[in-house]
């Protein structure tokens, strides 16, 4: 970092982590206070580049609604063990040498995540694909992975990879390679461009698609294995590492993956897997979860052709007098789904192995409801009521507990600019199911065929394009508990959850036949994945919020708890 400034940031923040806690909450609430008083402001940028502006935060999206629905609506106090006092996750010096190295390589590696972003992989267009999964083999090659290996599959290839550091423990890394797709209409800045711009009142931020979804935290886990090898630090851990390139369309490729016998015995070998992510909100909290809801994604088709009734093409709309129309039948199809109202799923049998949440659980979400505001969360999400106007404690439990059947987008005849007077002979809806544990994606997609042809609807179509089965890690796992500890060693006290409410593929780590403890880590923010103007924080004017190089440091020091805790 330049400026004498700066510097005065680092040595508050330095002596912050490395302060020995007392276990006192009132302890870490105190010095945070005072880091957040002290007149540091940041100093001339690494990066020398054009910096345009750029207000305001982004539409609602999959990680707002984690970290801003999830983590400011359903926050819970730590059980008493992860209170425990605890000391440096690596020694002083090694530590000292090594943030001496991100320091030197941010630009290097500010510019890696620019090259990965500028390279678009979006399996839904089958855009890039195979050269999104060549560069980052290539990047895993040049982190010091010594076996890269892309893994066929029926769809989009994935990757395996190991690194051998000859340490005692190994753990599982997982990582995405494709986005989203992107409008670029709808952008500031071309979603491929990786433009550096001010965010007023967050600093530096990286505006692109994946910026932060997932290849800003993975590329900052990369820059964290470039700095210890520069520092000539050798691995406290071995890595097992698994990607695909079909995250983004539901991951239905990725079992091919990690079940190739090569794959699965190197995971055998495993304590846990670990996903980067970028998990501090704009206050700097930190939500982590223990588990996930799973997912069905699909379309139901509504043709003529099919049907047996109505055109089998476009009509004029005349006939309608006399012809059925296939997206009415559509819609009335989507009707029986869920109560008059849209918000209770009605498909029999859908959700009839649910699993209530337990006493604990709800005991939780109690604690949550008690300490954080309503009214903020709603302020965020830009919402005015609850489903049936419920209480906010009640709303908590919901999101955690409740398995859903969601639009996700309708299609049908004309939708350009003015009227196109037709009667279409076909109609499309883009359907989302979210599970909770002990129900299965393929149960759940068994039941809605049953209930469309119980319901006289046994004529549309119904395609799965990807999904999975929830995923649940214990509390008390390695996992969690080293990343509760790093996340408390730099005064963060994180928001808990019983499970996400959005989903990822973890059930194949967790279930059969691995069951490992899985979950995700990483200092740092971002926002607006899935939504334009996606961006990923890179120097932070917050001192409560971890830029690029403070998320570096957060997983060297993860890596060392990982290696200590049992």
């Amino acid at each position: 970092m330049e400026g004498k400034t700066k510097a005065c940031a680092v040595l508050s923040l330095h002596r912050f982590r490395t302060k020995k806690l007392s276990g006192e909450i009132m302890g870490n609430e105190f010095e945070c206070k005072r880091l957040q008083g002290e007149s540091c402001e940041p100093g001339k940028s690494h990066t020398e580049r054009r910096a345009a502006t750029f207000d305001g935060e982004t539409v609602a999206d999959r990680r707002a609604f984690l970290q801003g629905a999830a983590a400011s609506a359903a926050a819970l106090a730590l059980p008493n063990w992860t209170r425990a006092a605890a000391g440096p996750a690596a020694p002083a010096d090694e530590m000292d040498g090594i943030r001496a190295e991100i320091e030197k390589r941010h630009d290097e590696a500010v510019q890696r995540l620019q090259h990965w972003i500028q390279q678009p992989s979006i399996a839904a267009e089958n855009r890039g694909m195979n050269e999104g999964c060549e560069l980052t083999m290539h990047m895993l090659h040049d982190a010091g992975f010594e076996q890269v290996t892309k893994v066929p599959t029926d769809g989009q290839p994935g990757i395996f990879a190991t690194l051998d550091a000859g340490a005692p423990r190994t753990v599982g890394l997982y990582f995405m390679y494709d986005v989203k797709q992107a409008d670029p209409a709808e952008w500031t800045s071309p979603p491929f461009d990786a433009a550096l711009v001010d965010k007023t009142g967050l600093g530096k931020v990286l505006v692109g698609r994946g910026a932060v979804n997932q290849k800003g935290p993975e590329a900052t886990f990369l820059a964290a294995l470039h700095a210890m090898r520069g520092a000539g630090k050798k691995l406290p851990v071995n890595f097992v590492f698994v990607a695909e390139g079909e995250e983004e369309i539901g991951s239905p490729h990725f079992p091919q993956v990690v079940r190739k016998p090569e794959v699965a015995a190197a995971l055998k070998k495993c304590t846990s897997v670990f996903m980067p992510y970028a998990a501090q909100g704009l206050s700097g909290e930190v939500t982590m979860t223990l588990g996930a809801k799973g997912v069905v994604e699909l379309e139901l088709v509504s043709s003529g052709a099919r049907w047996g009734r109505g055109p089998k093409k476009d009509l004029h709309s005349s006939n309608k007098a006399r012809v059925d129309s296939p997206a009415w039948h559509l819609v009335e199809a989507l009707v029986t789904l869920v109560s008059p109202d849209g918000n209770d799923p009605v498909i029999e049998g859908f959700a009839a192995k649910a699993r209530p949440l337990s006493e604990t659980d709800k005991k939780m979400i109690a604690e949550a409801a008690r300490r954080l505001s309503e009214a903020d969360a709603k302020k965020q999400m830009g919402v005015d009521h609850w489903v049936h106007d419920v209480s906010w404690q009640e709303s908590l439990e919901m999101l955690c507990s409740r398995p859903t059947v969601n639009i996700e987008g309708l299609v049908g005849g004309y939708t350009g600019p003015g009227g196109k007077t037709i009667l279409p002979g076909r109609a499309v809806a883009k359907i989302d199911m979210r599970l909770v544990p002990d129900m299965t994606a393929a149960e759940a997609l068994a039941a809605l065929k049953a209930h469309l042809a119980k319901k006289g609807f046994g004529d549309i179509e119904v395609n799965m394009s990807g999904g999975y089965d929830p995923t649940s890690t214990p509390a008390d796992s390695s996992i969690i508990r080293a990343s509760t500890a790093v996340y408390k060693k730099n005064g963060i006290d994180p928001v808990l959850l019983p499970r996400l409410a959005g989903s990822w593929p973890g059930y194949v780590f967790t279930g059969d036949p691995l069951h490992l403890p899985a979950g995700h880590f990483g200092m740092g923010h971002g926002n607006g994945a899935h939504a334009p103007d996606e961006y990923y924080l890179i120097e932070s004017k917050n001192p409560k919020v971890a830029g690029m190089d403070d998320a570096v440091r957060s997983h060297v020091e993860f890596l060392y708890e990982v290696a200590r805790t049992a």
